[in-house]
């Protein structure tokens, strides 16, 4: 019997800030890294178009990425999502050039059920990784845990 291949990791966008990546979009960068690093996942894609700051999220990720030794032919770039609902409808065709569905979402506690929820309705197969909150704001954590409340009843009722 054959093992199944990991998934792709796409490691979904947070902000860029004007001195580089938030500490958010950091974390979920080396997470991705580690992860890719322990054969957990096979490529990854990095989400999220242009904010606040040049450059896109997901250069910054990739940037991240090739930092920590993660080959340039296993990250793909999806660079035009502003949010969630994007990053994973804009990655769907280079999933489909690299042959699956099965996917690892790496992305914040908080945000991973509501990404995973959209991913699912989008035909995707889907788990989640998130990185541990080392160095994270406590008070910005429940920000945004209370943020995704409405936002994930507002995935379900719509998607």
């Amino acid at each position: 019997m054959t093992a199944a291949p990991a998934p792709v990791g796409l490691i979904l966008g947070a902000a860029v800030w004007a001195d580089g990546p938030s500490p958010t979009l950091r974390r979920r960068s080396l997470h991705g890294a580690g992860l890719y690093h322990q054969g957990m996942v096979q490529h990854l894609i990095c989400c999220g178009g242009l904010g606040r700051f040049p450059p896109t999220e997901a250069a910054v990720i990739g940037s991240v990425l090739l930092a920590q030794g993660v080959p340039l032919d296993r990250i793909s770039l999806e660079d035009r999502s502003t949010n969630t609902r994007g990053n994973l409808r804009l990655a769907l065709p280079i999933l489909h050039e690299l042959g699956t569905r099965h996917v690892l979402i790496i992305t914040d506690w908080y945000h991973a059920p509501r990404a995973r929820l959209i991913a699912r309705r989008l035909g995707l197969t889907a788990t989640s990784s998130s990185p541990p909150l080392t160095g994270a704001n406590p008070k910005q954590q429940i920000k945004s845990a209370l943020r995704e409340i409405p936002a994930y009843l507002l995935a379900w009722v719509r998607f």
